[in-house]
């Protein structure tokens, strides 16, 4: 009898296994799509907001005087420090290149596979965070430090070939120096994987990322030092946005199924 019962419910146990591998897999297609769309509108965007570049060499000029008043004008010393240690060059090449999109992705994909409300609290914070910088790229264009503002080089494009790989010249804005999302993106990051770990290992890495993230942009004449500040004024600006506006936007598709 037992048996006959065992094969009777057999098949239901079958199709529900397969209905529920069905939707873990197509909340995770919805969300490549989404994220895929953003990357597409995000770099697409910023490829086409160049802005002027003689007015891109102003706002650097200005910005730059801004930061000599202020008494933060490190970029050169930042740079100096180090632009005579290989190694050490390599190491910020490395951290601004693979530190970066690298970093987020494996963050999603680990947070959205183990801690979904994180995972939807990073994406968002992500997606406003940009829509924000993306405004800052085509109102207020910036030459970097690397394109003849200062005395440094371009430690990134004379030493390492990774970046083109990752981010190719055809998708990139050279005036999108203000802000740094390198610098903003990380701190996110860093401040979901905190929430969502009590591991004082993960905790470490998530203060480090950042910290190496903001001398790197530095080091690397990518970014002003004024550029990694508003970079975290604008991710914490995404972050609480996406806080705010969590009943509307679009929740994970583990998440919806739950109920959540």
């Amino acid at each position: 009898m037992l048996a006959e019962n065992t094969r009777r419910t057999h098949p239901s146990g079958t199709v529900e296994r397969l209905n529920a591998a069905w939707l873990r897999l197509s909340g995770l297609l919805v969300e490549i799509g989404l994220v895929a769309a953003f990357a597409l509108a995000y770099f697409g965007i910023r490829g086409l907001t160049q802005g002027s570049q003689d007015q891109a060499f102003a706002n650097a000029h200005s910005l730059v005087d801004l930061e000599r008043a202020l008494g933060i004008l490190w970029e050169e010393g930042v740079q100096g420090a180090i632009v005579d240690h290989p190694r050490l060059v390599t190491l910020a090449n490395w951290i601004y290149i693979y530190g970066h999109w690298p970093v987020i992705v494996t963050a999603m994909v680990v947070l959205y596979l183990r801690c979904p409300p994180h995972y939807v609290r990073l994406r968002n914070a992500v997606f406003l965070s940009g829509v924000i910088g993306m405004a800052f790229f085509a109102l207020l264009p910036m030459a970097p430090p690397r394109l003849g503002v200062l005395d440094v080089v371009d430690s990134v494009s004379e030493r390492s070939q990774g970046y083109r790989a990752l981010q190719p010249p055809s998708l990139t804005n050279p005036y999108a120096a203000m802000p740094s999302l390198h610098m903003g993106w990380n701190l996110l990051v860093g401040l979901v994987l905190w929430q969502a770990t009590r591991r004082a290992t993960l905790r470490v890495v998530a203060v480090a990322m950042p910290v190496a993230m903001a001398w790197a942009v530095v080091a690397t004449a990518n970014h002003y030092v004024l550029d990694v500040v508003v970079g975290v004024l604008v991710a914490v600006m995404g972050y609480v946005l996406a806080l705010v506006l969590a009943p509307v936007m679009p929740r994970a598709g583990r998440l919806r199924r739950a109920g959540h």
